[in-house]
């Protein structure tokens, strides 16, 4: 019996197993570098980012360039700015996709499978195609220079994703669960907020991050509607450490930085929702 035990608590090395293990640190360094070099960047002088040659590593670690920054720029400012307008977005997003999705997850109806091409088709438009349309439509509505503009832009062009993925995860969830809960006397809407949306919180997180980061990360729309400091977001409050004739690459990366934090926060809160597979044996 000792000798089983001891067997099954030394795991078995292969080649298999050696070769993904460094088959996945060599990816993870691969995606790290670029941030490793932008921390390394933002702790550099202007006087040592442009001196040639220049040394990889800095030579004095000007850390007093992340609170330059805060002095240089609004950045509290903008980073109020796209907190709000994402968070304000995915929000919406999810209020109305949610209910759709479900829809068209439960429903067989005529034309559904059209409805779910064309939701698909949306996502091949690009926004800046369509740029001089929507400054158009938000000239209309007096919405210029206004948080309630990204809002509304960011969650149309977020609303197509997300009931196409919602509505695969609430097509996948057994009808029995909801039917049981209909037995023991839950309506509808109980047995959907109650029963439905927690065995779909992977496809809901899903839809929430993709949201999030493509509000967050937003330029060119932000960058044609938004001229006011106090409604920039932080992607295009950036944008003014680039000069005509010089950029300067310390506060840049110092703020790409800066900007990164929510988005690695986020994850880290959610992540271990990130998991399939939530209803597998739920049902006998």
């Amino acid at each position: 019996m000792t000798t089983v035990l001891n067997k099954k608590s030394h795991k078995k090395i292969t080649g298999r197993k050696v070769t993904l293990t460094i088959s996945g640190w060599t990816i993870a360094l691969i995606f790290l570098a670029p941030y490793v070099e932008m921390m390394i960047t933002s702790v550099k002088s202007k006087t040592e980012i442009l001196t040639i040659p220049t040394t990889y590593l800095p030579q004095h670690w000007t850390w007093s360039n992340y609170i330059t920054i805060w002095k240089q720029l609004p950045l509290a400012q903008y980073l109020r700015t796209s907190i709000v307008v994402s968070l304000s977005a995915t929000i919406l997003v999810l209020l109305l996709a949610i209910p759709a999705a479900y829809y068209v997850g439960r429903n067989k109806f005529k034309g559904r499978n059209a409805f779910l091409l064309l939701v698909l088709v949306t996502q091949m438009f690009s926004p800046t195609s369509l740029i001089i349309g929507i400054f158009r439509e938000i000239i209309r509505f007096h919405l210029v220079n206004t948080w309630m503009a990204l809002i509304l832009v960011y969650a149309a062009f977020n609303m197509a994703f997300s009931i196409w993925i919602l509505s695969s995860f609430f097509a996948s969830i057994p009808v029995e669960i909801e039917e049981a809960a209909w037995i023991d006397g839950a309506t509808r809407m109980q047995a959907l907020r109650q029963i439905i949306l927690p065995i779909a919180l992977p496809g809901l997180v899903t839809a929430f991050i993709f949201t999030f980061i493509s509000a967050w990360n937003e330029f060119v729309i932000a960058l044609t509607i938004e001229s006011s400091p106090a409604h920039q977001p932080l992607t295009v409050g950036l944008e003014s450490l680039i000069g005509q004739y010089q950029v300067q690459w310390q506060y840049l990366f110092a703020g790409s930085l800066i900007a990164i934090v929510p988005v690695v926060i986020l994850f880290a809160m959610i992540e271990k929702y990130l998991v399939s597979g939530l209803t597998a044996g739920s049902v006998k």
